[in-house]
């Protein structure tokens, strides 16, 4: 992607995952089963190598206050100063999610730690070198809401929470038909929410993803698109149908003014790559 000059590339976070071993004395010993590099040292990779802006996602589940603190301290001194804020998803064994003991339970909490730590208040007044960080915080928005949020509405007032506790700007969760996107920036403008909002794109590139997104992310797809993509049999074929839309929804974005467009890529960046050169 690098050809293309992006200002700046997400990287999201993971949920760690673990399993109970059953040890030959009958006791289960906690064991994880996810061995990947972290987002923090992604980060630093990804600035180090190509020298340019690198935003970590930062997610409530899985830390206490102290180690989002710690976190902190470390993306400040790597000189990591925007970060995307949010409360993330239930593990695999959670019904709905559930937080740390000493935990956030919501992004408006986390994003209030980040707001306070720009103006140098931590956790503890007795901790020393309380430097105030710079860190740019965004949120996400989700333009066809949340699927925990009753309605729009009350999605849209968790929304203005979070602008209200330190957010500067929005990256929406992936849709499919923009009027959708100008609909929900027409109401986050009524809402008193006039930060930048980031469109979020993803190319649909093979046939599990026909199930999988709407399932996983709670989103529909427009008629004209779920018609051509029920025609298709191949991942080749359902390729072509989805990067073919996703590069005339991204015209239509900037062409209406859009501050960016994010994708995700998932770690396959070769549709991407091909929506680039058409649109830019």
């Amino acid at each position: 992607m690098m050809e293309f000059e992006p200002p700046f590339i997400n990287v999201t976070y993971h949920r760690e995952e673990y399993v109970y071993k059953k040890h030959p004395n009958n006791l289960l010993k906690k064991v994880s089963i996810r061995k990947r590099p972290g987002t923090v040292g992604i980060c630093a990779a990804i600035i180090n190598k190509y020298k340019i802006d690198a935003v970590p996602h930062l997610i409530c589940g899985g830390f206490t206050v102290e180690e989002t603190e710690n976190a902190l301290i470390d993306l400040h001194f790597l000189g990591i100063d925007n970060v995307l804020a949010l409360r993330g998803d239930p593990i695999k064994s959670e019904s709905s999610f559930i937080a740390e003991e000493s935990g956030h339970k919501y992004a408006e909490e986390l994003i209030r730690q980040i707001e306070s730590m720009n103006r140098g208040k931590y956790l503890y007044e007795e901790s020393q070198n309380q430097q105030c960080t710079d860190f740019c915080i965004g949120a996400a928005g989700y333009p066809e809401k949340h699927y925990e949020s009753m309605n729009m509405k009350t999605d849209l007032a968790y929304l203005k929470r979070k602008i209200d506790a330190g957010a500067e700007y929005i990256t929406t969760q992936m849709f499919y038909d923009n009027d959708k996107f100008f609909a929900f920036s027409e109401k986050c403008k009524e809402m008193g929410i006039d930060v930048p909002i980031i469109p979020g794109l993803k190319p649909i590139t093979s046939l599990k993803h026909i199930a999988f997104l709407p399932k996983t992310f709670h989103i529909d797809l427009p008629d004209d698109l779920s018609d051509a993509l029920m025609k298709c049999t191949t991942d080749e074929q359902v390729k072509a149908v989805g990067t073919e839309w996703c590069i005339e929804q991204s015209k239509a974005l900037v062409k209406a003014g859009v501050p960016c467009l994010h994708y995700y890529t998932m770690g396959r960046s070769t549709a991407v790559r091909d929506i680039a050169k058409a649109v830019f």
